[in-house]
């Protein structure tokens, strides 16, 4: 008999605690463009006694990603199907940072939502610069965000107009909480739930690039005023991860988590009191 499989799209930190905390007793998918990392991070698990397969993928591609629901499906029931592939405002440029964190998105949201198993859940890790952008947008944009078909998305007049990368970041992750919104519908089709994680400051690679980089100082400043003080772990995320794909949050669906120590609620507190 075929064990439940675990797909983790990106082998960054955040995708490594995934695979750890979720993939035991499970077959690990691990998906990621960059194979030297996808190479080290199977090695690593599996000499921790993980039954690890991987597969390379370019999230931007819709054959790319076709054929990675291919072969997560050939290895048994998909339980549970995680991305965490993004790109920050320090590493990439407006147009990769679209084709990578909003139509990637979008391509796995329909993808995995033909094969999920019945009672399967799918994650994907958005940010609290989504949550800082809804609000800001117009409303018709919004919805053109959250419906637009996936083929067309890039194709939005707005988005040829965005200034710099750090709102594309925003943009995006504001439209990954609306799309998880919008396919929760369709994953619902086949008995499957969906939702998404809004990590703040996070201490993996990344995010340390991002402290080192022009918005470091308002991070800081972030966390600074935030509930816990403390820069968040993969760990973190791990565990908000564990709990939606878990038996706990069966009745969650279409919604988003916001996972950073209290660093938007702290920021809008400060800027009520400034008032």
């Amino acid at each position: 008999m075929n064990k439940d499989v675990l797909v983790v799209i990106g082998t960054g930190g955040m995708g490594e605690a995934i695979a750890r905390r979720s993939g035991p007793g499970r077959t690990v998918l691990l998906a990621d463009f960059n194979e030297e990392l996808l190479a080290r991070l199977s090695e690593s698990l599996g000499a921790d006694g993980y039954h690890v397969e991987t597969h390379p993928v370019d999230v931007s591609s819709v054959t790319s990603m076709g054929s990675l629901t291919e072969r997560a499906a050939s290895l048994g029931p998909i339980a549970a199907a995680v991305h965490t592939a993004g790109l920050s405002p320090a590493q990439a440029a407006v147009d990769a940072i679209l084709r990578v964190d909003l139509l990637g998105v979008a391509n796995f949201l329909d993808a995995f939502a033909a094969v999920i198993a019945s009672g399967g859940s799918g994650v994907v890790i958005a940010s609290m610069a989504g949550t800082l952008s809804a609000g800001r947008l117009p409303p018709e944009l919004e919805a053109a965000l959250a419906a637009t078909p996936t083929d067309e998305l890039l194709s939005l007049p707005f988005l040829q107009q965005l200034p710099d990368p750090g709102a594309a970041y925003g943009i995006a992750k504001r439209a990954n909480q609306l799309r998880v919104q919008a396919a929760s519908m369709q994953w619902g089709g086949r008995g499957a739930r969906v939702n998404s994680i809004s990590p703040g400051v996070i201490a993996t690679p990344m995010g340390q690039q991002e402290l080192a980089g022009d918005s470091g100082a308002q991070m800081r400043a972030m966390v600074d005023v935030s509930a816990t003080g403390r820069l968040g772990t993969p760990g973190d995320i791990a565990a908000a991860v564990a709990f939606l794909t878990g038996p706990e949050a069966t009745f969650i669906s279409g919604a988003d988590l916001l996972v950073d120590g209290g660093a938007v609620a702290g920021t809008r507190h400060a800027a009520a009191g400034s008032v």
